[in-house]
């Protein structure tokens, strides 16, 4: 093979691949406790700081400076503190990204609680653990966040889901949107508006999954909470690749490959051609998977 063992995801138009390389044993770096917590502290007084991102950059410098006495030391610690956590987040952005683009999704759901039933800590727990087990026995996945409304602060779950057994039955009920001020129309679970409270299952197509995912990352910028992901949803999936099967070399220095649509997956062992993800979207989850 060409390109064996290459790790390949789905950008949302073409399939791309990371062939395999042999990196040279590099020595583990030993963790700066002192640094690390050094780094920790300058994240804490930039989020609690208020104003713009200028004002927030410049009294986390003075907080810094108060306890170091040394002005330009301060700002070298802030700046590389910052400019790494925003390069973190924007690898952590983009291999949710990848782990979303790679599901065939079927549901986009919205979960609330009612008072009645529990309480706002409850649902966290409750909610998640009952999800968790259905990834555990009906192969359920799932990527949401827990956001509040602008309206009454009221805590609830956004999420997309991969549902390949229904729970409950879908029931079709109506009532006033004090947001919209007018009648809205909810798909409703009987198991989850039984156990939970209010809950809203829109069917989903591949056509809406763009739409889907910056809806669920608006809310992850704007509120900052915690993006939450049913375990071992892969980033890869890992296949050979043939030369017939590239288009040209891409990226920098140019260490991917853009696949054809109609790219051949095969097995490791035998070398046989599995098939074409272009004719059969479920071989992804008969392939080695990469995290």
């Amino acid at each position: 093979m060409d390109y064996p063992k290459t790790k390949v995801y789905f950008d949302g138009s073409h399939y791309i691949g990371i062939p395999h390389t042999t990196q040279p044993w590099k020595r583990k770096k030993t963790k700066d406790k002192v640094k690390t917590e050094q780094q920790e502290k300058v994240k804490e007084i930039y989020k609690e700081s208020a104003g713009t991102k200028k004002e927030k950059i410049e009294n986390t410098i003075n907080k810094v400076n108060e306890e170091i006495k040394d002005i330009d030391k301060s700002t070298q610690i802030v700046n590389e503190t910052l400019e790494r956590e925003k390069r973190n987040r924007i690898v952590r952005y983009t291999r949710l990204i990848r782990k979303i683009r790679l599901q065939n999704w079927t549901h986009f759901c919205t979960f609330t609680y009612d008072n009645n039933k529990l309480t706002e800590q409850e649902f966290r727990i409750r909610f998640l653990n009952c999800i968790r087990h259905f990834v555990n026995r009906k192969n359920w996945k799932y990527v949401g966040v827990f956001e509040r409304s602008p309206v009454n602060n009221r805590l609830h779950f956004h999420g997309i889901f991969l549902i390949p057994q229904m729970v409950g039955e879908i029931i079709e009920t109506k009532d006033y949107s004090t947001k919209t001020h007018q009648m809205q129309v909810a798909k409703q679970n009987t198991f989850f508006l039984e156990k939970f409270g209010r809950n809203d299952f829109r069917p989903l197509d591949q056509h809406s999954i763009q739409d889907v995912i910056g809806y669920i990352t608006k809310y992850i910028n704007k509120t900052g909470e915690k993006i939450i992901c049913s375990r071992h949803l892969q980033t890869y999936f890992i296949t050979d690749i043939i030369e017939e099967d590239v288009v040209c070399t891409i990226g920098q220095e140019d260490r991917k490959i853009l696949l054809f649509d109609s790219f051949n997956c095969f097995d490791f062992e035998t070398g046989e051609v599995l098939g074409q993800l272009s004719n059969d979207k479920e071989l992804i989850n008969k392939l080695p998977k990469g995290y």
